[in-house]
C-alpha cells in the first residue's frame, strides 16, 4: 500500500536531516561550525541559569536578614503617645497569630577605651522581643540589671568589650553637673551579643530594657516609639492592620523601609538576564552560518530533490528542523549542566564570599521555577526565529538555475 502524502514528506524530511547532521568528510566545516553552535547555545543557557540562581539565592538572603533586623511590619506614631498599651492590647486581641512587641528608641554615642562609635540604642521587653526577632533571642543573656545591652558582633569587637564588661553610653539630654550640664552619660554592662550578618547593623544597633528607658530618660510607661510585628505574609497583612490602627499611627513594610534597595537589585537581576541572553543570541548566529554553508553546499541536492518532487515547504522544513535540532540539543545539554552547576553549588563550598559584606560565607543559590521558565523561552525564541532565516534561502533555491550552472 502506498503511504499518504502527509506520511511520505514527513519520513522523507526525516530522513534527509539525519542525513545532513552526520560528519561530512567532503564539508567537515559545516559540521564543525554546528558543533560550536551547540556548545554556545548549551553554555550561555547553563551561564544564564547558574547567573539567575546565584541573583536569586543573594537577594533572598538578604531578604532573609533584613526581614528580621528590620521586622516584618513596624507601627510609628505620627502624634505623641499615639502608640500605647491600650493599642498593644487591641492589636493581640484583634491579630492573634502575630507577635508585636513596642520600643523605644534614641541615638546614642558609644565609648570604652577611647573608643568611639555612633549607635542606634532600642529599648524593648526582652521577653516579647526574643518571641519574634530569633537573632535576639539567640543573644540575650540572664542578666537582671534594668541597665543591660546586647549588642552585635562587630561593635564588640570595635569597643574591645565582652559579654559582662560595660561600655558608656552618652546621650542629648544634658544632666547638671555643679553650676554646668553635660551630656548624660550611663555605663551598661554587656549580656549578650548578637550576629545578624550583616556588618552594618551589628555595628550600630544595641538593645537594652525599656526600664532603663524609663528611668534614665524618663520616657513614659504607657506611650511607646514604635511596635515592632511578626507575621509570615506581612505584604498580604499589612492592609488589614492599617484599617484596625487609629488615623495618628502608620504601618511600615520592611520592603518600603529598603525599597530602592530591592529595587536596585530587581534592576540588575533583569540587566545581568539579557546580557546573558546574548550569549545564546551570538551562538545561534553560528546557526545561521551553520546552515546558510549547509544550503550553499548542498544547493545540487536541493535542485534534485525539488526536480523529484519535493515542494518548497518540505524543503523549509529539512532546514528549519536541522537549526531546531542543533539548537534543542544545546538547550537541553546547557539546562542539564546549569543544574547540574546549581547542586555542585549548593552541596560543596566551591565558591566562598566575605561573609561581613553578603550576609553568608557560602554562595546562596536558588533558582526559582519563573526564572528557569524564563530562560528557556528566551532559548527557544532565540532558535525559532535564527532557522527561519536559512530555511527560506532554502526553499527559495532555484533547481532550473542550479542545474544549469551544474
Amino acid at each position: 500500500m502506498r503511504p499518504s502524502s502527509a506520511d511520505f514528506n514527513r519520513i522523507f524530511v526525516r530522513k534527509i536531516v539525519t542525513h545532513y547532521l552526520r560528519y561530512d568528510k567532503e564539508n567537515p566545516f559545516i559540521f564543525i561550525s554546528a558543533l560550536l553552535a551547540f556548545l554556545g547555545i548549551a553554555t550561555g543557557v547553563t551561564v544564564l541559569m547558574i547567573a539567575m540562581a546565584i541573583m536569586n539565592g543573594t537577594q533572598k538572603e538578604f531578604e532573609k536578614r533584613l526581614f528580621v533586623m528590620n521586622y516584618p511590619l513596624t507601627v510609628l506614631p505620627i502624634t505623641d503617645n499615639a502608640v500605647d498599651d491600650a493599642l498593644v492590647s487591641k492589636l493581640k486581641r484583634t491579630f492573634p497569630d502575630m507577635k508585636f512587641s513596642p520600643y523605644y528608641t534614641t541615638q546614642a554615642i558609644t565609648r570604652n577605651k577611647g573608643i568611639v562609635q555612633g549607635s542606634l540604642l532600642y529599648g524593648v521587653d526582652f521577653d516579647a522581643e526574643a518571641a519574634l526577632n530569633p537573632i535576639f533571642a539567640k543573644a540575650r543573656g540572664k542578666g537582671t540589671s534594668p541597665f543591660r545591652a546586647v549588642v552585635g558582633d562587630a561593635l564588640s569587637y570595635e569597643m574591645d568589650a565582652g559579654i559582662g564588661e560595660k561600655i558608656t553610653l552618652y546621650f542629648s539630654e544634658q544632666q547638671a553637673v555643679g553650676f554646668a550640664t553635660i551630656p548624660l552619660q550611663k555605663r551598661f554592662v554587656i549580656d549578650g551579643i548578637f550576629d545578624s550578618g550583616l556588618k552594618n547593623y551589628d555595628k550600630a544597633i544595641i538593645y537594652t530594657t525599656l526600664e532603663a528607658f524609663r528611668r534614665l530618660l524618663k520616657r513614659p510607661e504607657n506611650a511607646y516609639d514604635g511596635i515592632h510585628i511578626y507575621t509570615k505574609n506581612p505584604m498580604q497583612r499589612i492592609e488589614a492592620l492599617q484599617q484596625v490602627l487609629p488615623e495618628n499611627t502608620i504601618v511600615e513594610g520592611w520592603w518600603q523601609q529598603n525599597g530602592n534597595f530591592f529595587a536596585a537589585m530587581q534592576m540588575e537581576k533583569k540587566a545581568l538576564f539579557l546580557v546573558l541572553l546574548l550569549i545564546i543570541l551570538v551562538a545561534s548566529l553560528n546557526i545561521i552560518s551553520s546552515l546558510l554553508m549547509t544550503v550553499m553546499s548542498r544547493r545540487s541536492e536541493i535542485a534534485l530533490m525539488r526536480t523529484l518532487g519535493a515542494t518548497k515547504k518540505e524543503i523549509a522544513a529539512i532546514f528549519y528542523r536541522l537549526g531546531l535540532y542543533i539548537g534543542s540539543a544545546g538547550i537541553l545539554t546547557g539546562t542539564a549542566m546549569g543544574l547540574l552547576g546549581i547542586w555542585a553549588l549548593k552541596r560543596f563550598d566551591i565558591i566562598s564570599v566575605p561573609e561581613d559584606v553578603y550576609g553568608t560565607s557560602r554562595l546562596p543559590v536558588d533558582l526559582t521555577l519563573y526564572d528557569f521558565i524564563s530562560v528557556l523561552i528566551g532559548a527557544t525564541i532565540i532558535i525559532l526565529l535564527s532557522a527561519r532565516y536559512p530555511a527560506k534561502k532554502a526553499a527559495a533555491t532555484d533547481p532550473l538555475r542550479v542545474l544549469r550552472n551544474e
